[in-house]
């Protein structure tokens, strides 16, 4: 990814520590994104979401931990094509920071809901995202805004520093629902020194770019929830592979049978 002058001067709020951040080592964390009322009214329209459009999803937008029981949701995707409300939110402060981090005009690719409920919310196996995105050049980005409170206890998100810069890792097939491929084999001396867990405050924003290496351990907690939305923006320059993407999908769909 380019480090060149950014596209927006504005920064949407980002200090110039962020920016160098990101760049150096493939992620970064906003302090205060969004503020507390914003954060309470994406809850709000989140609850109205998930009782009254949940119930209709097609089987790839909606995921739950044990398969049908509303109180273990896990993850819910393209939210912003099911509701006008989250394309707005898709569209907004978010966007301007992805035009500026990655130097262009961006396509909102995909809003994402991500939870991990106390104690069956279960690990997120180590991966990069751009493994799934099968772009050319690899050039995209996730944000990752808490809508509680994160720490290790209830399963923050772990960061590889510099991981952004090494290629592409081997992925495989997980068994995790949601998260179908991850790195083949995680943990040597590099992943293991540079691994960072990162906690975030509710309305903190992490963004991450699409190479960089992250995983998540379960939510060990009795009672913290651990909520997020994730928002994927693709670089205009990026171009889809769709040979590889169709056998990601098959290959998704095989996982899937049986248990969404």
């Amino acid at each position: 990814m380019q480090s060149s002058q950014p596209y927006n001067r504005n920064y949407c709020g980002l200090l110039e520590n962020n920016i160098n951040n990101f760049f150096r080592d493939g992620f970064t964390k906003v302090d205060s994104f969004f503020e507390t009322s914003e954060i309470e009214e994406c809850k709000k329209r989140l609850d109205v979401y998930i009782d009254k459009i949940c119930p209709n999803l097609s089987k790839e937008d909606v995921f739950f931990e044990i398969k049908n029981d509303k109180n273990t949701l896990k993850q819910l995707q393209r939210m912003h094509l099911h509701e006008p409300w989250f394309d707005t939110l898709f569209n907004g402060k978010t966007k301007q920071l992805a035009e500026t981090l990655l130097d262009g005009e961006v396509i909102t690719k995909n809003l994402q809901y991500f939870n991990k409920p106390p104690k069956i919310g279960k690990a997120t196996p180590p991966h990069q995202d751009g493994y799934y995105f099968k772009l050319t050049p690899p050039k995209a980005l996730t944000m990752w805004l808490a809508l509680d409170d994160v720490d290790e206890q209830n399963g923050c998100v772990r960061y590889v520093k510099g991981s952004h810069l090494k290629g592409m890792r081997d992925h495989s097939m997980t068994g995790t629902l949601g998260f179908s491929q991850g790195i083949s084999c995680y943990g040597n001396d590099d992943d293991i020194k540079n691994e960072m867990p990162i906690s975030a405050k509710k309305g903190d924003l992490i963004v991450h770019d699409s190479m960089t290496i992250h995983r998540a351990d379960q939510n060990l907690s009795n009672s913290k929830n651990r909520r997020a939305l994730g928002f994927i923006f693709y670089s205009a320059d990026s171009r889809e592979d769709n040979e590889s993407l169709k056998k990601h999908k098959t290959e998704l769909k095989d996982q899937q049978r049986g248990k969404i």
